[in-house]
C-alpha cells in the first residue's frame, strides 16, 4: 500500500491508483455498477473516481468527486460506492472520501461515456 495520504484543508490528497493489485479490476467493475442518477453513465466512466488505493491487507480507499457540489445525492453516493466495493470478494474494508479538488469536468469522462452521452 502506498503511504497514507495527508489531507489538505479538509480535502483528500489525490494520489495515483493502485493498479497492480489483483483486486483493482474487480473494484473498478464494482464502481462501474454505480450510476449518477441524473446521468445515464456509471461513475467510473464519468471520471468521478479519482483514486482507488488498495493495501496489501485488501483495505480499499477511494477518493472521488461528484459532478457538482450541490449534487442531490452527495450524502448518499459514497455509501453506494462503499456498498458496491464491499461486495467484491477479498475486500476487507472500504473508505470513500469525497473531494472537490480538482473539480469534475466533462473532459474527465472516458470515450465510452462521451459516446453514450452523444458527445463524440
Amino acid at each position: 500500500m502506498s503511504e497514507p495520504q495527508p489531507k489538505l484543508e479538509g480535502a483528500p490528497l489525490i494520489a495515483p491508483s493502485t493498479t497492480d493489485h489483483a483486486l483493482h479490476e474487480p473494484i473498478v467493475e464494482a464502481c462501474r455498477s454505480v450510476y449518477d442518477p441524473e446521468i445515464p453513465v456509471n461513475i467510473f466512466d464519468l471520471g468521478l473516481v479519482y483514486t482507488v488505493d488498495i493495501s496489501q491487507e485488501n483495505d480499499v480507499r477511494i477518493i472521488m468527486t461528484l459532478t457538482a457540489p450541490g449534487c442531490p445525492v452527495a450524502g448518499e453516493m459514497p455509501g453506494w460506492v462503499a456498498d458496491a466495493v464491499s461486495a467484491v470478494p477479498g475486500v476487507k474494508t472500504v473508505d470513500v472520501d469525497l473531494t472537490w479538488e480538482p473539480p469534475w469536468g466533462m473532459d474527465m469522462m472516458s470515450d465510452e461515456a462521451r459516446l453514450e452521452l452523444g458527445f463524440m
